[in-house]
């Protein structure tokens, strides 16, 4: 029975951030056991102002939000949806119970609810409530240094998962005060939101059902098949989103995988297949998900600034918006990169590699500083995952100090990763009749193929807008010069030892190495 709606009945607030299920849930374990129990998400309008959200993240997390209302429900325990201002909706819950913890997961997410959450810090100082942040995952905040944290991202993911609590004692409120879950975050969102609704659906079914498909079916070719946008939809375990919203816990991944591990390893050599690689692969991409998340918590100015100081200034008065937009839409000349991006506008997702080679295309051929394109990514992926998204989109465009430069050719990606240009012709219709000699570069094609084909090539397709071999060039000259400037090692080293990856007594020259094989963005979790 629920608690009675006053004064004096000490109140458990669970606030729902990005954590959207029953399971492994440690905050809800934690308020269950203190006392009656609030479950609250709020829907924060000012957050979707940002430049960085968009309408298919709202879809996605709409229908999460749904899922985890509805399980809620059926533990009798509801969840109450608000829209508003934090502190505001805290303080309107203050003035009708008791209210004496708020549990939540910490969260890595983006310098906005950074400083959110420095707001609701200081109202429950200032309001003698306690505030219980519990761990999400393998992100350890306020981190001395990096010794140890693999270890310590190992112990905690096969530590046993929070089961839902048996006796939850769920407490009313003025039910004047809560809505439903609004269609749209705030009056005129639609019609701001500059993207497409995603394909993939949201909700803790879903990923539990993904999940279960990639470990037994669609998974076995995923080491080999992740890198080409022709096969990665499929083989790829699609859970990106759901892990970024919490509809699922890293750490139930972790150990369903170790679970089919285990099984795989009793099956014969004929069973096993490609399995045992695949699922390996797969495990090392769970510890990354933390690593490069780790890096933003320990650096939130890293969604703004330049990871080293060193590249202030080099590109950011040079920015061609023609290009940018050229990009944007998927119209730059270049097949295969213009075949990802249009992939990706309507679908809400893209396997690593591309995503890789659509960001180095945008930082080192068309010369654009990353935060715009950063931007334009961040609201295209339905998984955007602020700590793996910023830290990645400098990475790949070289200003990290620390990575390897990587300036992907986008010819022989395509000839690499789509050799018969099926992914090409799907997504860049105007190329559908041309042969395969052209199909990577039409602009090789003479004015007799382009009219025998219907391609005319800035007409029917546009010219190439750079020349991709003289871009890298420049682009690898500016790059490689500011390296060689004074302080700038000295500098690379200290950012390697609070953000590189390492184990635990590794030399320092040697740690350099290490960053070298990071796969890239969301890591075709």
């Amino acid at each position: 029975m629920a608690s009675v709606n006053k004064k004096g009945s000490a109140v458990q607030i669970v606030w729902f951030k990005r954590d959207l299920r029953v399971f492994d849930h440690a905050p809800l374990v934690g308020a269950a056991e203190g006392g009656d129990v609030l479950p609250v998400y709020v829907v924060e309008p000012e957050y979707w102002q940002q430049p960085d959200v968009s309408l298919r993240h709202w879809v996605f997390l709409r229908e999460s939000l749904q899922d985890l209302s509805d399980a809620l429900a059926e533990i009798g325990c509801p969840l109450y949806v608000v829209s508003g201002n934090v502190v505001d909706v805290f303080n309107n819950i203050l003035q009708q119970v008791e209210v004496k913890q708020i549990w939540s997961h910490e969260e890595t997410g983006n310098l906005w609810t950074f400083h959110r959450d420095r707001q609701v810090g200081r109202w429950c100082e200032n309001n003698s409530v306690l505030w219980t942040e519990v761990p999400q995952h393998g992100v350890v905040r306020r981190l001395d240094n990096r010794g140890g944290w693999s270890k310590r991202w190992d112990k905690l993911m096969r530590s046993a998962c929070f089961d839902l609590p048996a006796n939850i004692r769920p407490v009313t409120i003025n039910e004047n005060s809560i809505t439903a879950i609004p269609e749209y975050p705030y009056e005129g969102f639609k019609d701001a939101a500059t993207t497409k609704r995603a394909t993939q659906t949201g909700g803790r079914s879903e990923a539990l059902h993904l999940l279960e498909s990639f470990l037994t079916q669609r998974g076995e070719r995923y080491q080999k098949e992740m890198s080409s946008p022709v096969t990665a939809e499929v083989s790829c375990s699609r859970l990106s989103a759901h892990l970024a919203l919490g509809c699922v816990s890293m750490r139930e991944v972790f150990q369903a995988v170790e679970r089919r591990q285990k099984a795989v390893r009793t099956m014969t050599a004929e069973q096993r297949g490609m399995w045992g690689r695949s699922l390996s692969s797969y495990a090392g991409r769970l510890h990354w998900h933390c690593h490069f998340i780790q890096k933003l918590e320990d650096q939130p100015l890293h969604e703004l600034r330049n990871v080293h100081s060193g590249y202030d200034g080099l590109r950011e008065s040079e920015f061609n918006q023609n290009y940018f937009e050229a990009w944007c839409s998927g119209q730059t000349g270049f097949p295969f990169v213009d075949a990802c991006m249009r992939y990706l506008n309507a679908t809400g997702w893209i396997n690593f590699r591309m995503r890789a080679m659509l960001m180095s295309f945008a930082a080192y051929h068309l010369w654009l500083h990353w935060r715009e394109p950063g931007l334009y990514l961040a609201r295209a992926f339905t998984d955007y995952e602020p700590g793996i998204h910023w830290n990645q989109v400098q990475m790949q465009s070289g200003t990290t100090g620390i990575n390897t430069v990587r300036i992907y050719n986008p010819v022989k990606q395509s000839h690499d990763q789509d050799p018969n240009g099926q992914f090409i012709r799907h997504w860049v219709p105007e190329l559908n009749l041309v042969p395969d000699e052209y199909v990577h570069e039409p602009w090789k094609m003479d004015e007799r193929v382009q009219r025998e084909y219907l391609c005319v090539v800035g007409a029917d397709y546009p010219q190439r807008i750079v020349d991709h071999l003289a871009a890298g060039r420049y682009a690898r000259e500016r790059i490689y010069a500011v390296r060689k400037g004074d302080g700038f090692r000295e500098l690379a080293d200290q950012i390697q030892k609070k953000h590189g990856s390492r184990k635990s007594g590794v030399p320092q020259r040697a740690k350099a190495k290490v960053s070298r094989t990071t796969p890239q963005m969301t890591l075709d979790l």
